[in-house]
């Protein structure tokens, strides 16, 4: 097995209830890579991630997806945050009565005792709280602020990112995180995601948009049209979307 694959997807077709949306999705993630996929509305890309994060209104009906050698399919999703994978949702919901404290201090506790390890003490835990809110310029009263509830977009979206930090993830999916931000959040929100970019973990960013990608530079970029990845680039695919339009993508 080449080590370096985090994620291969094969052959993926998944759908609602009533209508069939992803037709065929072949994707493979190496370490240390940043893809993007792009694609017009209704394309799929949505779908696609909440797919891998296991959002039980979406049926696979083919294919079949492998996380590091696992089969991804047939894991829950908390097992599937517990082996390392992180989506940072459209449209982050509020949690009232639950402050971001509390709401992390739980979900890294969890992972730690899915892996076996100790719950991390008060001093050790608010000392990485800190240190992570700092790193997507979060201010420290945040920490008492009930998830999502009264933020602004891009402090919804930022508190995304800082929950990345916090989980350390192996492999991030960011779901259209640039959806809804002024050019000052986009910068911090990008400055986090590529802090966090190592050599042994890969991010898939999901986006409409190529002003996220003046911050973020992606390795290789995928065109989903119609539940397919139809154009798998470099880069320079970004430049043609943005002059051409999807409608030139074949």
């Amino acid at each position: 097995m080449d080590n370096d694959i985090l994620l291969k997807i094969e052959g993926l077709e998944a759908r609602t209830e009533d209508k069939e949306i992803l037709k065929g999705v072949d994707l493979t993630v190496r370490r240390g890579e940043v893809h993007v996929i792009m694609g017009p509305n209704g394309a799929g890309k949505s779908t696609l991630s909440s797919v891998l994060a296991g959002k039980p209104q979406y049926i696979v009906t083919a294919g079949k997806v492998t996380f590091l050698g696992q089969d991804l399919l047939s894991m829950s999703p908390e097992e599937r945050s517990w082996a390392g994978i992180f989506l940072s949702f459209q449209y982050p919901v509020e949690i009232p009565g639950v402050t971001i404290t509390n709401f992390i201090k739980t979900a890294v506790n969890s992972r730690r005792e899915a892996r076996g390890e100790a719950p991390l003490s008060a001093g050790a835990f608010l000392k990485l709280m800190k240190e992570k809110m700092e790193l997507v310029q979060m201010k420290q009263e945040f920490a008492r602020r009930e998830v999502n509830v009264g933020f602004s977009g891009g402090e919804k979206k930022r508190n995304e990112i800082f929950q990345m930090a916090m989980l350390d993830p192996v492999l991030s999916i960011l779901d259209e995180t640039d959806s809804g931000l002024d050019v000052d959040a986009l910068r911090i929100v990008a400055q986090g995601v590529n802090t966090l970019k190592t050599p042994e973990k890969a991010a898939i960013v999901i986006t409409h948009y190529q002003r996220l990608l003046d911050y973020i530079v992606p390795d290789i970029v995928h065109v989903l049209k119609d539940g397919r990845i139809v154009r798998t680039a470099g880069k320079e695919l970004v430049a043609q979307i943005e002059e051409q339009g999807y409608d030139s993508i074949n």
